[in-house]
C-alpha cells in the first residue's frame, strides 16, 4: 500500500474491525493479508450462518460480502446482520458480471460492490472510503511502527533498532514495514511477492531470500535476530527472545 495514506483506526484508536465473508479459502486468507497490512483486525467466515454469528461477536465497522454462499446469499446475511446492526457498511463481492445482480445488492442497501476476480488495491480504497463516509474511522496520529526495539516511521522512512540508525534501501524498507504490520505472523514467499513487489507469484522466490539476507544484515547483525525462517512456510518478524 502506498505509504503516503493515513492509517486508519476506530475512533477511540482502536483497529477497524472488518468481517470477510467467502467461501472460498483462498479469497478470505488474501483479503485477510492486504486488511491487517493496513492495521486493521479481520474476522472472516465462510458461510452465511457463520457471517451472522461472526458480526454479533465481533461488531465490524465494515463487511466484505460474498453475494454467493453455500447456504443463503449474502442478501439474506445482510439483512440478518442489520437487524441488530442496522448502520453497517457493506461491500458485496460477486463472481457473476449481470448488471441485475449489482442492482439488487445496492438497491437492497449495499453500499458498493467488486466483481471478481477483484484488484487488491481498488477494494481497499473502496473500504477506505466507505469508512470515511461511516464516520467510523480517525487517521491515526502516529506513523510509528514499533515491534521490540525496533522502530519504524511510516512518513519519515527512519528506523532504529535500540536507538542505532538503519540505513535501508526503498525495497528493503517495504519488506521490513510488511514484516513490522504482521509482527509474529508467518508470511509465506507469494504473500510478500504480492505485497512488497506487486506481482503474482511465478518462481521468483529468490528475490525474496535475497531481500531476506539484505534485511538481516542490516537488523539483525551483532544483535539477537528478530527476522525468523520457518523452512518450507515462510518467514516471521518478533521480539528478539520472544
Amino acid at each position: 500500500m502506498s505509504s503516503d495514506r493515513d492509517q486508519l483506526t476506530r475512533p477511540d484508536g482502536t483497529p477497524i474491525r472488518v468481517l470477510t465473508v467467502d467461501d472460498e479459502r483462498s479469497i478470505t486468507e488474501l483479503l485477510g493479508m492486504a486488511l491487517r497490512y493496513e492495521g486493521w483486525d479481520v474476522t472472516t467466515a465462510a458461510s452465511g450462518l457463520a457471517a451472522v454469528q461472526a458480526a454479533r461477536e465481533t461488531r465490524p465497522d465494515v463487511i466484505v460480502l460474498d453475494m454467493m454462499l453455500p447456504d443463503f446469499d449474502g442478501l439474506e446475511v445482510m439483512r440478518r446482520v442489520r437487524t441488530e446492526q442496522p448502520d453497517v457498511p457493506v461491500i458485496f463481492l460477486t463472481a457473476r458480471d449481470a448488471v441485475d445482480d449489482r442492482i439488487q445488492g445496492l438497491t437492497a442497501g449495499g453500499d458498493d460492490y467488486v466483481t471478481k476476480p477483484f484488484s487488491l488495491e481498488e477494494l481497499v480504497a473502496r473500504l477506505r472510503g466507505i469508512l470515511r463516509r461511516s464516520g467510523a474511522t480517525l487517521a491515526r496520529p502516529s506513523s510509528q511502527l514499533v515491534v521490540g526495539d525496533l522502530s519504524l516511521d511510516e512518513d519519515s522512512h527512519e528506523v532504529t533498532r535500540a536507538g542505532e540508525e538503519i540505513h535501508l534501501t526503498a525495497t528493503e524498507f517495504e519488506l521490513l514495514r510488511f514484516l513490522m504490520r504482521n509482527p509474529r505472523r508467518v508470511l509465506s514467499k507469494a504473500q510478500i511477492l504480492d505485497r512488497v513487489w506487486n506481482y503474482d507469484f511465478g518462481g521468483q522466490a529468490n528475490v525474496v531470500e535475497l531481500y531476506i539476507s539484505y534485511l538481516r544484515k542490516k537488523v539483525d547483525a551483532g544483535r539477537d535476530p528478530m527476522i525468523h525462517t520457518l523452512r518450507g512456510a515462510g518467514y516471521v518478524l518478533k521480539p528478539a527472545g520472544a
